[in-house]
């Protein structure tokens, strides 16, 4: 044992092994031993003879050294010089100040033991990660000890043994943990970081193993396996170029950033380095701390909403939450230095880079999306898929949704949509490449603007591929469901939503909120919503929980149309006209109506008649916006042409046939004739109050007690059974009750 060995005999060692590092008559042993290595590596043969310096280099080429003799000297060397930090060469004349600033020499006075030796260098790893993640650090390490402290971190890359103070603190988890891992190629360290959570694992090993990935973080070379695997992909696609300042492009983010650019651009990156990859992303989202930039902008929310939460990817889940607004609120660059980890980690390419959200949704996984293979991008919208059914548990649910959040707002991050539509959005929404941001460009704008364009006709100039397309409706099928993924939404319509939803926290009520509002919403929201809403009439699937209500009635009455690529507005007409049959449940009634009275406020909301009647609109009827006003307007045309007989319509054939289909709807619920609804408010109150709204029952309602009617109401029902008597096909009631007789 150390401690039996006499303060003499120690001096006497450590002179010993100066000596074998210095001494040019043990320089000329290893100029022996390793003569043809010598020649082959150009560096060392290059080193003055005598100095002391070729051991040195020997060690730090020690990887390239194919000779076996050769190797297993330099292999004994490398054990005794990392033994005690003062024999790495150059180590003290760069350090030798920190040392002294950050009072890492005087951790164990008066002892040279080896332990104590590793200790130094430990503490001067602790000074330099502690550096970056202060704002204004007191004590600053020197730019020399820094590249010092990095390579001797980097030379004892491939053997745990050789980081002393890492080896003496997990020495009883090496053999808890990873008593069969051979050691050599960094696999140990490997095997201890995947162990770094374990409830078993002693506070001193993982504290080491921490500080270990913190300097990996900051130099990708601390990392042996990574450097050697990914060693051929950095050359090839120029990750490492020599122009960029070191502390850059050195750092695992960038590294990390580049390569997934270049898979995300269907290159090739082996397998080995996607397999490193991999588990360094997943080490990043497992543990914030390792991300510098993280605690620098989010030290506050932590402190506040997150604190005792570090283990298995919590802390970043629960920053996540707050950034969603579930929690309090959050500072923006903690919000930006979250959304560029996620962008680094990249887990919407593999949802196991999330451990958070992969232990929430095992359970969902293997029962809802088993067809998938694992870590495959389309687990994600599996899962998005299932949100809101009986197959989802609440605990994955709310990590999908967190997860979500940040994917919705950075279109690269769905690795699906970029795959399929990196074309299109270059060409028509002008993005940059895959590592490339842009401060002036809004969260959400690109995919905003592909959904734009997927909307369009072909008159319109529909520009998007085909694939693309699908992608995009699939997308917004799924985010529709909460308006916290749809960034512009969520921005331009916070105050309305505070304002006027607060109380509608249910699924999907927030946007059915906003459309009942409409009229009263602040400009920029009512448009957004509109377009939504707009969106929605021409693709009702947008409406998914609506679509899961109406299932039974879909398949039974509207499968033809709902297996169309393209709905054109016919799924919601078949929806509507079939609204009374016996197999309509409540929920899907509901929702159509709901959705019949948002088309009623503005007639862009009614797709097939927006369509069919645009041009008259324009030229019969122009800055008319409400539907209700555009039909009177219309059909008022289409009267007077046929009681004057004109020789030629003013209103186009497509958009009479429409037209008759819309007056024909709106008199099955009078909510659908604000007028006249508005009229007999307080006739239904008192006359009316238990009578269903649709199927025309209100409406026979107040046409049997007409004499009892205030008289603004008894005005309007007369005027509509004038309009009746002329066109008997206007009567809903008649045309449902005698419609096999009409036959």
């Amino acid at each position: 044992p150390d401690n039996e060995i006499s303060s003499d005999c120690n001096h006497l060692l450590w002179n010993y092994k100066l000596n074998l590092t210095t001494d040019p008559k043990f320089e000329s042993v290893a100029r022996e031993v390793c003569k043809s290595t010598i020649a082959e590596i150009k560096e060392c043969a290059d080193e003055p003879v005598g100095k002391g310096f070729l051991v040195s280099c020997l060690v730090d080429h020690r990887g390239n050294i194919t000779e076996y003799q050769c190797h297993q000297y330099i292999t004994k060397m490398t054990a005794i010089i990392f033994s005690d930090y003062r024999l790495i060469c150059g180590f003290m004349d760069d350090c030798k100040a920190d040392i002294n600033l950050l009072k890492c020499g005087s951790i164990r006075p008066g002892e040279k033991d080896a332990h104590s030796q590793g200790e130094v260098v430990a503490c001067l790893e602790k000074g330099l990660v502690k550096e970056a993640e202060e704002t204004d650090p007191g004590l600053q390490v020197s730019d020399q000890c820094k590249k010092a402290i990095l390579r001797v971190a980097e030379l004892s890359s491939d053997d745990f043994h050789l980081d002393r103070h890492l080896y003496f603190a997990c020495r009883d988890d090496r053999e808890r943990f990873c008593e069969n891992t051979q050691a050599g190629e960094g696999r140990v360290y490997k095997c201890l970081f995947n162990h770094k959570f374990e409830e078993s694992m002693s506070e001193k090993c993982r504290d080491a193993l921490t500080t270990r990935q913190k300097l990996i973080a900051q130099d990708y070379k601390v990392s042996y396996s990574l450097a050697k695997s990914c060693k051929s992909d950095l050359k090839k696609y120029r990750c490492n170029v020599e122009n960029l300042p070191r502390s850059r492009e050195a750092r695992l983010s960038y590294l990390l950033m580049c390569l997934e650019s270049a898979v995300h651009r269907g290159r090739q990156v082996s397998s080995e380095c996607q397999g490193e990859m991999l588990d360094y992303r997943r080490m990043l989202m497992e543990d914030f701390s390792l991300s510098p930039e993280i605690i620098l902008s989010c030290r506050g929310e932590i402190e506040h909403h997150c604190s005792g939460l570090h283990r298995k990817g919590r802390t970043l889940h629960c920053l996540m939450k707050v950034v969603r607004g579930e929690k309090g609120n959050v500072g923006l660059n903690c919000q930006q230095a979250l959304q560029t980890l996620i962008q680094e980690t990249d887990p919407g390419a593999d949802y196991r880079i999330d451990r958070a959200l992969n232990e929430a949704c095992e359970s969902v996984i293997q029962t809802a999306c088993k067809h998938i293979r694992s870590g495959d991008p389309m687990i994600l919208s599996c899962l998005m898929e299932h949100l809101y059914t009986e197959k989802m548990v609440e605990d994955c649910e709310h990590r999908l949704l967190e997860l979500q959040y940040f994917i919705s707002r950075d279109w690269k991050l769905d690795t699906v949509l970029y795959r399929k539509c990196q074309g299109d959005a270059s060409r028509l929404c002008h993005t940059h490449g895959w590592n490339e941001t842009s401060e002036l460009m809004p969260p959400g704008a690109v995919f905003s603007c592909l959904y734009r364009h997927a909307y369009r006709t072909e008159e319109q100039g529909r520009r998007l591929s085909r694939e693309c397309r699908a992608e995009v409706q699939r997308i917004l099928h799924q985010r529709a469901m909460d308006v916290k993924l749809d960034p512009a939404l969520q921005d331009k319509c916070m105050i309305d939503l505070g304002k006027w939803c607060s109380e509608k926290t249910e699924t999907g009520q927030e946007l059915e909120c906003l459309q009942d509002h409409l009229d009263d919403l602040v400009s920029d929201c009512r448009d957004i919503v509109g377009n939504l809403t707009e969106l929605e009439s021409e693709d009702i699937q947008i409406e998914a929980l609506l679509m899961r209500a109406c299932e039974p009635i879909i398949q039974t009455f509207c499968h033809e149309v709902a297996d169309n690529q393209i709905d054109s507005g016919d799924l919601m007409e078949c929806l509507i006209q079939n609204k009374h049959q016996k197999e309509m449940n409540e929920k899907c009634a509901i929702g159509v109506t709901h959705f019949q009275l948002v088309q009623m406020k503005d007639f862009r909301f009614s797709y097939k008649f927006k369509m069919a009647c645009k041009e008259d609109v324009l030229k019969l009827c122009p800055n008319i916006k409400k539907k209700v006003d555009v039909v009177i307007c219309l059909s008022t045309t289409v009267r007077n042409d046929t009681l004057q007989d004109a020789k030629e319509h003013r209103v186009s054939l497509k958009c009479r046939k429409q037209l008759r289909v819309e007056e024909l709807e709106m008199t099955e619920d009078i909510r659908l004739e604000p007028e006249l609804y508005e009229a007999c408010k307080s006739d239904i109150k008192n006359y009316c109050q238990n009578v269903p709204y649709g199927n025309a029952q209100m409406i026979e309602c107040l046409k049997e007690i007409k004499k009892q009617l205030s008289t603004r109401c008894h005005q309007k029902v007369f005027k509509l059974q004038e309009t009746e008597m002329m066109d008997p096909e206007l009567d809903y009631t008649l045309m449902r009750v005698c419609k096999q007789m009409i036959k």
